[in-house]
């Protein structure tokens, strides 16, 4: 019998080493305290091992348990049981069991965890606590003692989110109270099959179990950090690019106050006032004294110019060529003059006082004779 504890005990060290190694090898999400909490109810039927009829001592019992998933293969819980009185208990209740559980998953321990609860799923239990008979007066006093307890646990685990489950839970309990060896005696027994509902609360990761934290590729850091330290090459040229505007912008401000605060020079224009002379020439025919319809636009020409300076005034000296006589001559070319002076006055309006016309004679002023059949309207301006 003692060899058979050592042997317990040193396998369930070994399974709880091995738990512990095959959660190192992955970072989980999900793994704070108040994390992976559990509640269960059951219910089953308990009897006695041996040296009693199996159908007949059977009797029902219920409980309730409170858990932890400490990693994906290792978790605890508090568990509290009782039997429903067939016997001889003086309460509605034969016993009482106050238990602490270990449980490791056989499916993560040898097949590995893949983030998530399979459909269906193994644990090996073990664990001790309290009991408690409540007996008859006639039958003695109560009687409390220690029980360890060792069994499996065939886990259905439901729906997408995976926070249900149902569990059929068979296992043998043992009364550890007398000698050393009787701690573990088949004879003070009983088998234990249980069924019942669990409820996975969520935990900081969102889900109701553990996840794998995603491990990082160091391509795509190393792409990440090239990113980062691109955007910080254009970060400071673009720094760099607005202290030379700074700068600029600084520079131009002091040339706009130097330019505001400089004094004022004042330059001084002097404009020649002296009165311009500008002239229009009237051609004629041969012996004749009227404005031919071709020469209008010169006359016209002196008009407008006096229209738009009204100070001004005009000399008209008409000219003929050297045939003819002198006297002839005379005549002709102060008509001619005369005609340019009457149609500024008729037909364009202008004052007779602005306008002096005088006959020249023969005029010489170009080397061909014909060309000097002429009235030259000399314009003044004002001074």
């Amino acid at each position: 019998m003692e060899k058979m504890k050592k042997s317990t005990i040193l396998v369930a060290a070994a399974l709880a080493v091995m738990s512990l190694s095959a959660n190192a090898q992955k970072a989980y999400e999900g793994t704070r305290f108040l994390d992976n909490w559990y509640v269960g109810v059951k219910g089953g039927v308990t009897t006695p091992t041996a040296h009693s009829a199996f159908w007949r001592n059977m009797r029902a019992e219920t409980g309730i348990e409170l858990g932890k998933q400490i990693t994906p293969v290792l978790g605890v819980s508090f568990e509290g049981l009782t039997g429903i009185n067939t016997s001889m208990s003086k309460t509605a209740f034969d016993d009482l069991n106050l238990g602490l559980l270990g449980k490791i998953n056989l499916n993560n321990l040898f097949c590995g965890y893949n983030g998530q609860p399979r459909l269906f799923e193994v644990e090996g239990i073990a664990g001790f606590g309290w009991g408690h008979d409540f007996m008859n007066s006639g039958y003695g006093s109560d009687l409390s003692y220690m029980v360890s307890r060792f069994g499996a646990s065939f886990n259905f685990n439901l729906g997408e989110e995976k926070a249900w489950a149902v569990n059929i839970r068979p296992a043998i309990v043992y009364r550890m109270d007398g000698d050393r060896a009787q701690v573990l005696n088949v004879n003070k027994s009983k088998i234990e099959i249980l069924a019942g509902v669990t409820y996975r609360f969520a935990s900081s990761n969102g889900k109701h179990y553990m996840t794998i934290q995603k491990p990082y590729n160091q391509a795509e850091v190393n792409s990440l950090n090239e990113s980062i330290n691109a955007l910080r090459a254009e970060n400071a040229r673009k720094e760099e690019a607005l202290s030379a505007k700074e700068a600029e912008n600084a520079r131009l401000a002091k040339e706009l106050t130097d330019l505001k605060n400089a004094p004022k020079e004042v330059q001084t224009i002097v404009q020649n006032t002296h009165s311009k002379s500008l002239e229009s020439v009237v051609t004629f025919r041969q012996g004749k004294t009227a404005i031919s319809a071709d020469q209008v636009p010169n006359v016209e020409r002196i008009a407008t110019y006096m229209k738009n300076n009204p100070k001004s005034t005009v000399s008209i000296k008409g000219y003929a060529s050297p045939e003819g006589s002198a006297e002839v001559n005379a005549r002709v070319a102060q008509q001619r003059a005369d005609a340019v002076k009457n149609m500024l006055i008729s037909k364009y309006k202008i004052s007779a006082s602005r306008i002096k016309a005088e006959g020249q004679g023969v005029g010489d002023m170009f080397s061909e004779p014909d060309w000097n059949r002429v009235s030259i309207a000399t314009l003044n301006e004002a001074e």
